[in-house]
């Protein structure tokens, strides 16, 4: 690997770490994992998500995420709907206290807010050519026929 390739790699591994801390300092303050957190937000997200929509939006497998479920309905922040059309469709909802944790966690006092706000200062132009640059190298790491050569 060469001293630019190296030196991508260190960045792309430095922001990860330092987004997964953000997010993990918010969820430590409402008393969440930031699996915890992130169920929540997609939930919040898309209400009537299915379980296995949410698995696969979290990277997580079926039974992972089913028990992530369940210590949050649990909790009292989940409730699972059965739909009335398909008995085996279960679809999640949060509840109010569930909302409320959320808006714990992502309010005022978030720090991943605080610094995305920072980032603001970037104009339109660039953070679509960032959205762009991300795009494209995802597809490249993801492109496992094209790598394999």
């Amino acid at each position: 690997m060469d001293l630019l390739q190296n030196e991508l790699l260190n960045s792309f591994l430095q922001i990860n770490k330092a987004l997964y801390a953000l997010v993990k300092e918010d969820a430590d303050r409402a008393g969440l994992t930031v699996v915890q957190l992130k169920t929540l937000y997609k939930i919040n997200q898309v209400p009537a998500i299915g379980l296995r929509e949410l698995a696969e939006s979290q990277k997580l497998t079926n039974s992972t995420m089913s028990g992530v479920v369940d210590r949050l309905v649990a909790g009292g922040l989940l409730l699972r709907h059965t739909s009335s059309a398909d008995r085996r469709a279960i679809t999640l909802k949060l509840t109010d206290e569930g909302t409320a944790k959320l808006a714990e966690a992502s309010g005022d006092h978030s720090s991943f807010k605080k610094k995305f706000k920072e980032l603001d200062t970037m104009s339109e132009e660039a953070k679509r050519a960032l959205l762009h640059m991300h795009s494209y190298i995802l597809s490249v790491l993801t492109d496992k026929e094209e790598n394999a050569q």
